[in-house]
């Protein structure tokens, strides 16, 4: 925190590359600065901030590259791998099985065993912390990380009023960074997050009911 005098250099607790890193799936990995102003109010931003301390947060996922050249309308689908959990995990959180499938393929393109280097794990991309608060013991078994995944997905569907997109974006950046920004934050890679998962889920829906 901030004190009378300004730092002539802040401290920081996490550093990367310049250009990036790229992961197993070909998705760079983009920065986000974290830190707390003077009253508390914890901050995520693009820019790096000047007089005080901060924590670099690289969010990475399948669908998050702003340059990606796939056909999101056209990329093969993926309706029939772990049938049984995303039917189980629908039925208990009363989620829509195409928006669980959407997620899987936005997050992970449905490798179970996809980590990145900020830590998410397993098919839904779940932090420690958040595999922690979901009961998930091994986020890399299938049954658990669905089962974990699809419990998030539905307390953020409940706190955001059903809304997708708000979901979506709070899956990807946080809960707490939608809110501070009212709506989806101005990140390009969570904005082309929400778009691309809008997209897969519409077309998980048409193949589902198929």
């Amino acid at each position: 925190m901030k004190t009378g005098t300004v730092s002539s250099k802040p401290r920081v607790k996490a550093n990367y590359s310049e250009n990036g890193i790229v992961s197993d799936l070909g998705v760079e990995k983009r920065k986000v600065f974290q830190y707390k102003q003077t009253n508390g109010v914890m901050v995520f931003s693009d820019q790096q901030p000047l007089d005080a301390d901060y924590q670099v947060l690289l969010y990475e996922c399948f669908a998050c590259r702003v340059d990606s050249v796939i056909d999101w309308y056209k990329i093969p689908l993926f309706t029939s791998h772990f049938a049984t959990d995303v039917a189980l995990a629908a039925r208990q959180y009363q989620l829509d099985p195409a928006l669980i499938r959407a997620v899987i393929h936005a997050e992970s393109a449905f490798k179970i065993g996809a980590l990145s280097k900020a830590g998410a794990q397993g098919l839904m991309q779940l932090m420690p912390g958040t595999a922690s608060d979901m009961d998930v013991d091994d986020p890399f078994n299938a049954q658990q990380n669905i089962r974990g995944g699809s419990r998030y997905l539905a307390q953020l569907l409940s706190q955001f009023n059903g809304d997708i997109d708000l979901t979506c974006a709070a899956y990807n950046a946080g809960p707490t960074t939608v809110m501070q920004y009212r709506g989806i934050p101005p990140y390009p890679e969570t904005q082309a997050y929400v778009k691309r998962v809008k997209i897969l889920l519409k077309r998980y829906q048409k193949a589902l009911a198929s």
